[in-house]
């Protein structure tokens, strides 16, 4: 591949042509399909180019819904976005279990984010560092009070302020750790801002006081993903003699224990506990994609809030008490339903609209519940048919159009497959053998 001046300055067309001028002629031709992904309307494809940089095309998921969602006594319709075949099908079917046995039940624990500055001092005395904050302490406050000004009057802004010491763990370094409330928004650029100007004013009134002589350095600014009090919890129950339905053919007693064996496995063993939780992200990721919210921040901080005990556990719960099936999640979900991407991405506000325009809260809720759907589908699965018995009749229409399959092709095959095993070689060796044929009519 050879090395390019002015890239990000060329137009899409411009980008493309040097791109598939790299390879030979046969790609070359491939590559110049991506404008077949523009989107025709100008607007809304020069809207997706300011995203980003370097931008040649636009890159498609499908787009789904999930209805039937009952969540503390109110019916949503829930768009996902997601490639997974199953995902959407395993949530749906999840709803509608508990939609006769009461719904989802979820509560917001705590909404509290978390900012830091990251600084050095080269001072002795550490007393002297902690009495120069403490009496500073308001101080530092009011100078940031045009950059929260706003947010305060939503109910937001700075709700916490401590100096943090860290000298234990690495030479000379102290914190000052910021907790806000930033309402229906995911906040980072209000909290990065209003922390860089706090950095600011603490560094100049140091260099004021009497404390001038020892060296403050500040090495970073940055909001924390890591958001362990910014939690939302999601269960279901019923009694588990309902659970009958769901059995795949056991009693329900059978079932209950198998199933809460499942949750016990993924909680002490961390190779089980990875892909469980993957499988619950599968819900909660498609939803923050439908809703123009941050999944890599939301992963990263989940992954960190599994691991929390000292070793990575299953982030769901379940009891089976007196009769009573309980089946429980517990996630951090910083979120927002106003600013950066939820506010610019078409399908993003239509999907906020398809909800009914829920407040940040609210959409945590439907977010750990979705997961929690997602969870309690996959692990049913597992401790009754298997898992793989449901996700490849859905993966066989991949695997025909990956054949090149035509429609006829497909129909026939569907209905070949529908007491059979699917796999990759058996639909190759059906269409080998004249799938949906003339001798198959």
């Amino acid at each position: 591949m050879q090395t390019v001046s002015g890239f990000s300055k060329m137009s899409k067309t411009e980008k493309i042509n040097w791109l598939a001028g790299q390879f030979p002629e046969k790609t070359a031709l491939e590559l110049q399909e991506m404008t077949r992904f523009w989107n025709a309307d100008e607007k809304i494809q020069n809207r997706f180019d300011e995203f980003t940089e370097n931008t040649l095309t636009n890159y498609y998921l499908p787009f789904g819904v999930s209805p039937n969602f009952i969540i503390n006594n109110k019916t949503y319709t829930v768009p996902m976005v997601i490639e997974e075949s199953s995902v959407v099908a395993a949530a749906s079917l999840a709803a509608k279990f508990w939609q006769s046995r009461g719904g989802f039940k979820s509560r917001v624990i705590s909404t509290r984010k978390v900012g830091q500055v990251h600084f050095t001092w080269m001072g002795e005395n550490k007393k002297e560092l902690q009495n120069f904050f403490a009496h500073q302490r308001e101080s530092l406050l009011n100078s940031v009070n045009f950059l929260t000004e706003n947010m305060n009057k939503r109910g937001g802004g700075i709700v916490g302020f401590e100096l943090v010491d860290k000298t234990q763990e690495l030479d000379n370094y102290f914190q000052l750790k910021l907790e806000f409330e930033t309402c229906d928004a995911m906040g980072a650029n209000f909290i990065n801002s209003v922390l860089e100007e706090m950095a600011r004013q603490f560094r100049s009134q140091m260099l004021d006081s009497n404390l001038a002589c020892k060296e403050i350095e500040v090495i970073m600014c940055i909001l924390s993903n890591f958001t362990p009090d910014c939690v939302v919890e999601a269960w279901v129950e019923c009694p588990v003699e309902d659970l009958g339905e769901f059995s795949g053919g056991m009693s329900a007693e059978d079932f209950a224990r198998r199933f809460l064996m499942g949750v016990e496995i993924a909680r002490v063993d961390k190779s089980r506990a990875v892909t469980h939780n993957k499988g619950i992200m599968n819900g909660v990721d498609s939803v923050i994609l439908a809703t123009g919210n941050d999944f890599r921040a939301i992963e990263a901080c989940v992954h960190a809030y599994a691991s929390e005990s000292g070793q990575y556990r299953s982030l769901s719960f379940c009891r089976v008490e007196k009769g009573m099936f309980y089946f429980g999640i517990r996630l951090p979900l910083a979120l927002g339903t106003v600013g950066g991407l939820t506010n610019l991405h078409p399908l993003a506000q239509m999907s906020l609209m398809i909800l009914e325009n829920p407040s940040a809260p609210e959409l945590m809720q439907i977010a750990a519940c979705v997961g929690l759907a997602q969870n309690f589908a996959a692990v049913r699965s597992l401790v009754t048919t298997g898992i793989q018995k449901g996700h490849m009749k859905l993966h066989l229409l991949n695997i025909l159009t990956q054949l090149g399959a035509s429609e006829e092709q497909k129909k026939f095959a569907q209905k070949h497959f529908a007491d059979k095993v699917v796999s990759f070689s058996a639909v190759r060796e059906l269409m080998a053998n004249g799938c949906g044929g003339s001798s198959h009519a």
